[in-house]
């Protein structure tokens, strides 16, 4: 039996009413805890560091946990082959999550190796599931989401900005994808059938596939794993009209949920409360909430400085790894003063967290100007 076969299989039997198994819902809330029974349930695989060539830091450090079809990225890559990176921005508030950053890193680790870069901004799934007019969404799209991806690592002159609501590829093979799923395996996958959820899971299936209708090349999506259903269903889709377009499945890669701060919940997008977003223009309050961030601490001084701190339960820690600190001498330097005890927790908090923060955010800063200055120069794709 072949590859797509046994995947085909495995989908048709997540289809099935189970209420044991894990849902995942693009607009909801998810949690996950349990990332490895993830990777058995959705039919992914785990994330093989060693065939990516030159892997980033999120790569390294664990932060992408499993994927779809990367080996054929990652030979892409190695011989140069045509491949394209798609991610999108839902402007539906006024700042981003700070779990962006790592989708950003990710994007920008496939454009800086040869990937043809799209961007789309949902303004069709915002103005559905949101309630976001179409100009309300494209003018917090101009001021502010696009200047921000730019200034989170994003090369302008290598990346295709468009709007859903003005791009006649993607509508056009929305309603193509959407004859290709039925009511009750478009429920098996998003939980429900709601007309917003239709309207804009398809329109994501013509995101996901459209850069192939020019050139048929793999593309990789990167994304937090609330988005996994959209993977799913656009690579059933891809499946069904590969005769009649020769569509590659698109290939993915899966972020693991940032912690809130107080380590109560993975997905700091959700928090209601001292939660820390891109950007953090008072400094003082950044620091405030910075301070009251969970660690892996000992009960007592004397119990940490013998054994040490618990650094796998320290969201300090894992908030440095995963989007503050860039040098990975820094980052062991900080993770060996924890486990020997060097340092206590107030003092880590100030060497490491708040002072590689504040420069994260100084340096988002300065690039967030600068990029404002050329978004009247990008040519939108239609």
């Amino acid at each position: 039996m072949n590859k797509e076969n046994k995947e085909k299989q495995k989908s048709e039997k997540m289809s099935k009413n189970d209420s044991q198994k894990i849902m995942v819902d693009p607009w909801g809330n998810s949690l996950i805890e349990d990332y490895s029974r993830l990777i058995r349930e959705f039919g992914m695989q785990e994330f093989d560091l060693s065939i990516m060539p030159n892997p980033n830091a999120q790569m390294r450090r664990g932060v992408i946990f499993g994927g779809q079809d990367l080996k054929i990225i990652a030979e892409a890559i190695k011989t140069k082959k045509k491949f394209y990176c798609l991610t999108g921005i839902m402007p539906s508030a006024e700042k981003i999550h700070l779990g962006t950053e790592s989708i950003i890193q990710q994007v920008k680790y496939y454009q800086d190796n040869g990937a043809e870069t799209y961007v789309l901004i949902a303004d069709v799934e915002a103005q559905a599931t949101r309630g976001i007019s179409l100009t309300e969404g494209k003018r917090r799209a101009l001021n502010f989401y696009i200047p921000a991806y730019i200034a989170l690592g994003l090369d302008p002159k290598k990346t295709k900005f468009y709007f859903q609501s003005e791009n006649k590829k993607v509508s056009n093979l929305a309603a193509i994808c959407s004859q290709k799923i039925t009511e009750n395996e478009f429920r098996a996958i998003y939980g429900s059938v709601h007309p917003s959820k239709v309207m804009s899971a398809f329109t994501q299936m013509g995101d996901i596939l459209h850069p192939q209708l020019k050139n048929t090349m793999p593309g990789i999506i990167p994304i937090g794993i609330d988005q996994a259903p959209h993977i799913r269903m656009s690579r059933d889709i891809a499946r069904r009209l590969k005769n009649e377009y020769g569509f590659f499945l698109p290939s993915a890669s899966y972020n693991k949920y940032t912690s809130s701060l107080d380590g109560s919940f993975k997905m700091s997008k959700n928090e209601q409360t001292g939660k820390i977003e891109i950007p953090e223009k008072d400094r003082k309050e950044l620091e405030k909430k910075l301070k009251k961030t969970l660690t892996g601490g000992r009960a007592t001084m004397n119990e940490q400085k013998q054994k040490g701190g618990e650094v796998e339960k320290c969201v300090a820690y894992e908030y440095c790894k995963n989007h503050f600190i860039k040098e990975d001498k820094i980052l062991k330097q900080m993770r060996d003063e924890c486990v020997s005890g060097k340092n206590l927790c107030g003092e880590c908090k100030q060497k490491y967290l708040i002072k590689h923060a504040f420069e994260f955010y100084d340096e988002f800063d300065k690039k967030f100007e600068n990029a404002k200055k050329i978004v009247g120069k990008i040519k939108f794709e239609e």
